[in-house]
């Protein structure tokens, strides 16, 4: 058991549909479809005048994996974008994200015309063991700096571990 060996943490599966009603329930039907996993449904934050959003209104659905589903569902996600991302698809901390346009593109996907076509966000969070300390309630403590993941760091792991190839 090493300490400093990167692992991934959890992917988050998000469908931002933008408006409440018969489209928001077809997109949740399609996560839950796609996942296997129960959805919940995500509220905006802030006011859009324009487009008729108001604090509170439910305009989307996530769903979080964890373990063995987050990485199997992590490659079937890959393998519709061909195993490629950019760079820039990676933040400071080491974690990742890549959108796919149409939830058909995934490998063992039906098109079903009752619930129609939705793209999706699929964020990558990767850790190390230790990172406890930042979310437990007990003695709370930051995560060292040499202990953290560095982008360098997690784009070598997921060229090694997961085969993919990361573009400039």
């Amino acid at each position: 058991m090493d300490m400093r060996e990167i692992m991934v943490d959890k992917v988050v599966i998000n469908i931002g549909v933008g408006e409440s009603g018969e489209k928001l329930q077809k997109a949740h039907k399609v996560l839950e479809e796609i996942t296997g996993a129960k959805a919940v449904r995500t509220k905006a934050k802030v006011r859009q005048p324009k487009w008729g959003i108001r604090p509170g209104l439910e305009i989307g659905v996530k769903t979080t994996l964890r373990k063995d589903k987050a990485i199997s569902f992590l490659k079937r996600a890959l393998s519709a974008k061909g195993f490629k991302i950019r760079k820039s698809q990676f933040d400071e901390n080491g974690n990742f994200a890549f959108g796919i346009k149409e939830h058909i593109e995934l490998p063992g996907t039906k098109y079903n015309p009752q619930l129609g076509v939705f793209g999706f966000d699929v964020i990558v969070a990767l850790k190390r063991r230790g990172y406890r300390v930042k979310f437990r309630r007990y003695c709370k403590n930051k995560v060292g700096k040499k202990h953290r993941i560095t982008k360098e760091e997690a784009i070598e792991y997921v060229t090694k571990k997961l085969g993919i190839r990361v573009s400039e």
